[in-house]
């Protein structure tokens, strides 16, 4: 027992040993999130700045493993520590210092910087001639193995450490916060999972890349589900494109997705099956790692259709800046592969890596700047064929359409997410300007309602107020009814007989004894005009309205309200949570 546990002390020093800032950045993700749970205070600014520790402490995790394995390779441990550190120091102060910049853009920023660090993980150590092609499939098959097997140990450690504190809660009565178990699974799918993984690559690079047997189990799913799956799958494409072919229409915009969908899990399934294309692999494994490549020329020529089409209608966003990114990579693979006898399975992860940090950083060509300038030329395009400029200002008190103003609405509502606002406002006259927020949410529903006149009322507009304190104070009130019991059944209070009936439209009515009401729904409509400046889902201190009802005083309380509108119909509103409070009055 003893050497059992010396040796499990002796695997975990060697992991310390092996790869310190990897264990530190885990260590510091777990945490942040244990904070963030545990945190049940308004959103602040020192939430706001844990949040981005845990977010760049995450990227720290694959990158700080990157750069070890690299360091294994060539050696100069603490220079490429250093420039780990340094990278993740600079990367926390890219990010927003207010929690309302943190718009949709970072969100893809950190999803393409997630991936980029992972696939340095995958060939980082293997960029030299003499690091063979076999060395690297080796090292990324241990790499997936052992991913796998991860899994599986932590969420079997998580469940049996969960289940254990449960058992313990409930047999001795401990009485333990509720937050406990959120903050077990945190701590152990961060921290745990990171430490057996390494536990697994203790030995480090020259043992992840030593060849050895082939996975049994790995051999079967690939063989057997995936690549057949695949094949129905690429029949499916080849149908839909010949249905475009004979309807003659042009591909549906998810047609993109499907067959990026496609192309990557093929290959990922060629990858897998690579030593055995030439080996004992069954025929059909045979045949699709020689065609794959070829079924694609087809489908890339669908991909470029669907994707173009979806730019030239709508212009460049990053999404589908990243979509033709990926069809033009997709491409060169078929190029390279088709092409060239020697080809290298390195130039996968390789490549993708260039196009993705292409599409991030590159001068004027970046994702952000090309989606920027193409949503800028498509309003500017959209504003002068509809003649709504006047001496370079937008002209109010046209009548537009519908259409169009949505569709400037989110041309607006894009550029100002990108910190676009000034160029925004140099189409907007003085008195339009004066109705711009000074914060940095801009309602373009909202404002376009006001400033501007259109041919028809806005086809739908749903708005939600929540409220951040719950009922404020109640204590003078005698008798509370919940609005759910009022819709099922009168409710008595002092031989005084309370009725409830709404519908659509502005009903919202208390009864009193089949004779007297009282309706809520004008304080509603007051309510939402009173707060039409934020957006369509925000918080509100509180949310609560008095009225008289013959001899009682009612107090209606609730913690949401949802307001919706379609077309000419009147506003329907829906609470959460609403009590009316009681009371007779003095």
């Amino acid at each position: 027992m003893n050497l059992k546990l010396l040796g499990i002390l002796s695997k975990l020093k060697n992991v310390w040993i092996r790869y310190p800032l990897v264990v530190l950045m885990s260590v510091l993700m777990a945490f942040c999130a244990i904070y963030l749970v545990d945190s049940n205070y308004p959103k602040s600014i020192v939430e706001f700045n844990i949040t981005k520790l845990l977010i760049v402490s995450a990227l720290g995790i694959s990158l700080t493993y990157a750069l070890n394995l690299l360091a294994q390779r060539i050696g100069k441990s603490l220079v490429f520590s250093g420039l780990g550190v340094v990278f993740l120091v600079g990367f926390y102060f890219v990010l927003p210092k207010h929690e309302a910049d943190f718009t949709e853009v970072y969100s893809y920023l950190l999803i393409i910087v997630f991936i980029l660090s992972h696939l340095l993980v995958a060939f980082i150590a293997f960029l030299k001639p003499e690091n063979t092609e076999n060395n690297f499939w080796q090292f990324n098959k241990n790499l997936f193995v052992n991913f796998i097997l991860t899994l599986i140990f932590t969420f079997v450690l998580v469940g049996g450490v969960e289940l254990a504190i449960l058992a313990i809660d409930q047999l001795f009565e401990m009485d333990f916060d509720g937050l406990i178990y959120p903050k077990v699974f945190l701590f152990f799918l961060i921290f745990g999972s990171t430490l057996i993984f390494l536990l697994f690559n203790e030995m480090g690079l020259s043992s992840l890349e030593k060849e050895g047997e082939y996975p049994v189990v790995l051999k079967f799913f690939t063989q057997f589900i995936l690549i057949p799956l695949l094949l129905i799958y690429v029949v499916i494409l080849y149908l839909y494109a010949a249905k475009i072919v004979v309807q003659w229409e042009l591909p549906r915009g998810w047609v993109s997705y499907m067959i990026l969908a496609y192309s990557i899990v093929g290959i990922l399934a060629l990858l897998l099956v690579h030593p055995l294309k030439e080996k004992t692999a069954k025929s059909w494994v045979k045949v699709f790692s020689r065609v794959f490549y070829y079924t694609l020329i087809p489908l890339l020529i669908l991909l470029f259709t669907a994707i173009f089409t979806r730019i030239l209608n709508y212009a460049y966003t990053e999404p589908r800046y990243f979509v033709l990114l990926l069809a033009i990579w997709l491409s060169c693979l078929v190029l390279y592969f088709t092409f060239f006898k020697k080809a290298n399975i390195k130039f996968i992860p390789i490549s993708l890596f260039v196009f993705g940090l292409f599409g991030l950083i590159f001068p004027y060509l970046n994702a952000f700047s090309v989606a920027k300038r193409s949503q800028k030329n498509d309003l500017e395009r959209l504003l002068n064929e509809n003649n709504l400029l006047v001496n370079g200002k937008i002209d109010f008190n046209q009548s537009v359409s519908d259409t169009l103003i949505h569709s400037i609405e989110s041309k607006f509502e894009f550029l100002d997410e990108r910190f676009q606002r000034t160029y925004l406002l140099t189409f907007l006259n003085e008195k339009a300007q004066k109705k711009v927020p000074e914060n940095h949410y801009w309602n373009m529903s909202d404002f376009f309602s006001e400033v501007i006149s259109t041919t028809g009322q806005r086809s739908y507009m749903r708005k939600n107020l929540v409220a951040t304190t719950k009922f404020q104070d109640i204590s003078t009130y005698a008798y509370s009814i919940d609005e759910d019991v009022l819709r099922q059944e009168a409710v008595d209070i002092n031989g005084d007989i309370f009725t409830f009936n709404t519908g659509r439209g502005q009903a919202y009515q208390l009864i009193l004894n089949g004779k007297d009401s009282v309706d809520f729904a004008p304080q509603f409509k007051a309510l939402f005009e009173q707060h039409k400046g934020l957006s369509e889902e925000s918080k509100v201190e509180h949310l609560f309205m008095v009225e008289n009802l013959g001899k009682y005083e009612v107090k209606l309380g609730f913690e949401s309200i949802n307001m919706s509108q379609f077309k000419n119909d009147p506003p329907n509103y829906w609470l959460s949570n609403a009590q009316f409070f009681i009371k007779e009055k003095s």
